[in-house]
């Protein structure tokens, strides 16, 4: 197996003339098929070109231009892109520039509809079946399939085990099967689904066809086990950075949530985002917290009919609604660009999800934040579902995965450097510029004594009773507590018996998590896990060695983001004209509801961003734009550009000055 690693941008590659070309409307065209050249040769003389002409773009992102020409060679790719990191082209590209039709089983009904209308906007003929259509819009569709008039079709993986669907797709010349959001084909990944097991029969009933398995989040050994239950053969395996240059995080301690939640989001008045709670109750209080406070919020979670979900999502999706409360069952592979803000009101199960979940913020590129609220009552509550599971090895899983998430929450360090940490990416900046614990440094103070008070602790139980107990019992001892257990065990004879009574048990339970994260004590993984004293703990507490902590989390009001201090230099922080852009999104908006799609559909933020900042006055200039193809120029070139001229007309001043300030 070979891997491929990148973490940069690929340069420019497409001239100036080559876009000139398109925008004048020249008669290139990427459906010239493999029948008529070998497939090395398409893939170099007309990805590019193709890429231009239906999706406005002159330069691919970090490995899709490798994973396309591996595609269209025939072999088997593995493929792992961050959120945002543009998964979906991996597979559509091919599919426009040879004939035949490609697969894509995905999980996600809404994401179907939503690239099924992104396609079609670029002039691509794609259709979905899944769940979501009665019998008589599918049959349309399935004598589309039969007559070959479809490039694309997107599926639930358990339609493919439906009477006779395995036998239609043998007579539609199927050239690519793509599993899009691949990892829930593990059961070590963080969202396993059954369902997927059976994609693997696939590979025996069309032997010939390559395999693309995408995913944005896999660790290692999720990566090792969605290559074989697929049974992919010698994959082409790809893993690019984990790192998400736009996105700032931030961790606040819990106070008066519904609090928080409103003051940040009403602090962006024009901003979308996404609020995750893990109780339908609280997506319901927030959203209506939220309208009465003047921002128009919906709720999504499995209480709501399928018609309410889907109308709520649209909503959200076409900017009726600047926020959606929902549960962890929104979101997953929802592809709304402008997403500025994702908040956790509640503390997440496990990083991976979290991981996922701040992905659905920025996928333009554009500066987003990621705002975790963290409380100890979150964790309480989480152990408290870890304990219900009956089975003692996902209880044992679910509390690594906890206290991994605890640790990053907690944590005074980098959050970039923990997140990537987490996938096994070294993050070697020593600012990164992008999170609170970077941007304004935790204070420290000198925490010898209450270090030493707990080691002496763990100390002195396993000495007394010959065996270790878990984190709550020692700061029973610590806090002096009455307890069966206490009394029994004689605990309350030790020496730290109640010496710790000058703290609360949250303080001491941080400490003690602190220390977990220094190294100075470890606690075991079992079914009841236990808190153990490190050699280096032993050190530390024989030498008194001096310990600086870190003070416990505040709840400052985070300001709005408009870049990030080192990691996000490029297009996405290019000055702008705010009143022309406002301008061309209302314009958006209009043109989007005309045709019944989100807004993202017609353009994104950052397409805007650059016609604000370029003022293009020809079709040439304007098919510079990135996110500008041949169809989109065809079908909006001249709305947009009499917009920008009329503008142009009524603020010259402004704009000659606002265009001397850009050259300097």
């Amino acid at each position: 197996m070979q891997i491929a690693k990148c973490s940069h941008r690929v340069n420019e590659k497409t001239t100036a003339g080559n876009v000139d070309a398109i925008a004048a409307g020249s008669p290139m065209s990427a459906r010239r098929l493999l029948d008529s050249k070998t497939t090395m040769e398409l893939a170099q003389s007309e990805i590019l070109p193709a890429l231009k002409q239906y999706f406005g773009f002159s330069s691919f992102r970090p490995l899709q231009e490798d994973i396309i020409r591996d595609a269209l060679m025939g072999k088997d790719v593995f493929a792992l892109l961050p959120t945002g990191g543009g998964k979906s082209l991996c597979f559509q590209l091919p599919a426009i520039v040879r004939s035949g039709l490609t697969v894509v089983i995905s999980p996600l009904i809404a994401l179907m509809k939503d690239q099924v209308d992104a396609m079609a906007a670029t002039g691509v003929p794609a259709t979905f079946l899944n769940s979501s259509l009665a019998a008589g819009e599918s049959r349309p569709r399935l004598r589309g399939l039969h007559r070959g008039e479809y490039r694309l079709l997107y599926v639930a993986p358990e339609r493919l085990m439906l009477p006779g669907f395995l036998e239609d797709l043998q007579s539609w010349n199927v050239n690519l099967f793509a599993i899009d959001e691949a990892h829930c084909i593990s059961e070590w990944g963080h969202d396993f689904r059954p369902e997927y097991r059976q994609i693997s029969q696939l590979r025996t009933l069309f032997p010939r066809v390559p395999f693309m398995a995408l995913t944005a989040t896999a660790t290692d050994r999720v990566r090792a086990d969605i290559i074989g239950q697929l049974h992919l053969r010698e994959p082409k395996i790809y893993v690019a950075s984990f790192n998400r240059p736009n996105l700032v995080y931030r961790v606040e301690a819990k106070a008066a949530a519904s609090a928080q939640v409103v003051d940040f989001i009403r602090a962006r008045p024009n901003a979308s985002g996404i609020v995750y709670c893990h109780s339908r109750k609280t997506t319901e209080r927030l959203a209506q917290k939220l309208n009465h406070s003047g921002v128009t919020a919906c709720t999504y979670h499995a209480g709501l009919t399928s018609a309410e979900r889907s109308r709520n999502q649209e909503s959200f999706l076409r900017d009726d609604v600047r926020v959606v409360c929902a549960t962890i069952a929104f979101g997953m592979g929802i592809n709304k660009s402008n997403v500025r803000f994702v908040i956790h009101h509640d503390l997440p199960k496990n990083i991976e999800g979290y991981y996922q979940e701040t992905g659905r913020a920025g996928r333009d590129g554009l500066p987003s934040e990621c705002l975790l609220l963290f409380s100890a009552g979150d964790v309480a509550k989480q152990k408290t579902f870890i304990q219900e599971k009956d089975d003692e090895r996902e209880q044992q899983i679910a509390q690594q995965q906890l206290r991994q998430m605890v640790h990053y929450a907690e944590s005074s360090g980098c959050r970039r450097v923990a997140l990537l940490a987490y996938f096994d990416e070294v993050f070697t900046t020593e600012n990164c510029g992008g999170c609170d614990n970077c941007l304004s440094p935790r204070s420290s103070y000198d925490g010898t004594l209450v270090a030493q008070k707990f080691l002496s602790c763990v100390f002195r139980v396993r000495q007394r009773s010959g065996f270790c107990v878990g984190m709550n019992h020692l700061i029973e001892v610590l806090t002096g507590a009455n307890t069966d257990k206490i009394r029994r065990w004689g605990h309350e004879k030790l020496s730290t018996y109640g010496i710790g009574q000058e703290l609360e048990r949250a303080q001491w339970s941080a400490i003690g998590r602190e220390l977990i994260r220094l190294g100075l004590i470890a606690q075991t993984t079992d079914k009841f896990p236990v808190i153990q004293l490190t050699q280096d703990g032993h050190d530390a507490l024989r030498q008194r060695t001096t310990l600086q902590l870190t003070t416990l989390l505040t709840t400052p009001i985070a300001k709005p983001v408009t870049k990030t201090a080192k990691v996000a230099r490029d297009a996405a922080e290019i000055p702008f004209d705010e009143a022309l852009f406002e301008r061309l999104r209302q314009r958006r908006k209009q043109l989007a509801d005309e045709r019944a799609v989100p807004a993202y559909i017609v353009f994104s933020d950052m397409s805007l961003r650059q016609m604000a900042h370029h003022y293009p006055c020809t079709a040439g200039e304007f098919s510079r734009i990135s996110g500008v193809g041949e169809k989109k120029l065809r079908e909006f070139g001249e709305i947009f550009l009499a917009e920008i001229s009329q503008h142009l007309h009524a603020n010259a001043r402004m704009v000659f000055e606002q265009r001397m300030l850009s050259d300097e």
